[in-house]
């Protein structure tokens, strides 16, 4: 089997890559990369190290796949991953749409000409952004819990969010998708999103008509927050390795929106627990049922920031860390999903501890004091 993985130098696609090689000998992987991301360099030496060939392209340019050998399925990994891109300045909207949505469609096109399948890697953020807003939930141990209880009065939100005063909220279990488990498939995902949202679900939404349309085996993987040692951590992206390795190195830190409390929650899943998943969907193309299933790492693999800050207190000693009370368009109290369907369909489950994701990841930290200053898009 041959399998070319797009944005392989980013920490899913070579963590995804290396793992293939290593485990399922007889598969060939390659790679395409633009190379254009802080810290991709060190990857590429990385995957050499493992024999996997690595080709310089774009997929947002068409005529960079041409040249490419046929294979059996292509993985894409590659996106511009921040919920605020192309609102935020350094990624124009034009720029995060040609790179998350056309060059899937090129993907796409690629994957019909071939015959091949289509595994892309999509994401918790395709879910309504005024939906998970609208999550009940109170404070308890440091961090914000669903609320299973209907309030009695005007609708209490954690200050600083706004939406919706006023209304009655309903309990969680009314909430269709919504469980003590999580966020399922059958959430809301009506816009707003925000743009990087709405360009992976229009990528979703394409991916599957063209498995309809023209049989290609295709599945959606939706990620909650990735985390693991070598992650290019960023503040709106990998927040809990930005967090750990910014602890470390007694950077500034800061806990923004929702009064400046740290109790926003979102579930932590390995890089590497994706490995059996992927594999079996790799081996099993005919499987057309449950195209789509949340991949993550579940409540019990969830935290608060103040709940990170306090291992970090343990790990590394005390630091302090700055509020900004007003909360941003597109930040969320509380955002864990339920990956139970794919251990119905796929019988996958995350592998990983969460102390022992932070604990892999304080450790890199150490070994790697100038990490954030090399990988920082700065």
């Amino acid at each position: 089997m041959r399998i070319l993985i797009t944005g392989i130098c980013g920490f899913v696609g070579s963590t995804l890559a290396t793992g293939l090689k290593a485990g399922w000998a007889g598969w060939e992987v390659a790679g395409l990369d633009n190379l254009v991301r802080a810290g991709s360099e060190m990857n590429r030496a990385l995957l050499r190290r493992h024999g996997i060939k690595l080709l310089h392209g774009d997929i947002r340019n068409a005529s960079d796949l041409e040249s490419i050998p046929r294979c059996d399925w292509i993985l894409d990994a590659a996106a511009n991953p921040s919920v605020l891109a192309g609102v935020d300045g350094k990624t124009s909207s034009r720029q995060l749409i040609e790179h998350n949505l056309i060059g899937t469609v090129n993907l796409l096109e690629l994957a019909r000409s071939w015959k091949s399948g289509f595994l892309m890697l999509s994401t918790s953020r395709v879910y309504s952004i005024r939906a998970l807003a609208a999550i009940p939930v109170e404070v308890k141990k440091d961090r914000f819990e669903l609320s299973l209880t209907r309030p009695s009065g005007p609708l209490s939100r954690p200050t600083g969010e706004g939406r919706g005063e006023g209304s009655s909220v309903p309990k969680a279990k009314e909430v269709c998708g919504l469980s003590p488990r999580g966020v399922a498939e059958d959430f809301s995902t009506e816009p707003p999103l925000s743009l990087y949202g709405a360009s992976k679900r229009a990528s979703e939404i394409l991916a599957c008509e063209y498995a309809d349309a023209f049989g290609l085996p295709v599945f959606i993987n939706r990620c909650g927050v990735l985390a693991g040692a070598g992650q290019f951590g960023k503040i709106d992206q990998g927040i809990f390795s930005y967090w750990i390795h910014s602890w470390r190195a007694k950077r500034p830190l800061k806990y923004i929106g929702f009064n400046g409390t740290g109790h926003q929650v979102r579930d932590c899943l390995h890089a590497r627990d994706l490995l059996p998943l992927v594999a079996r969907q790799l081996q099993q193309p005919g499987a057309k049922e449950q195209r789509i299933l949340n991949v993550s790492g579940g409540i019990e693999q969830s935290a608060s920031l103040r709940q990170l800050s306090a291992w970090c207190a343990q790990r590394f000693g005390a630091h302090p860390v700055a509020a900004e009370p007003a909360t941003r368009p597109f930040d969320v109290p509380w955002l864990v999903l339920d990956s139970a369907l794919a251990g119905r369909v796929w019988n996958w489950k995350p592998q990983t501890p969460l102390p022992a994701i932070y604990e892999e990841i304080a450790e890199h930290a150490e070994q790697h004091p100038d990490w954030l200053e090399a990988t920082l898009d700065l």
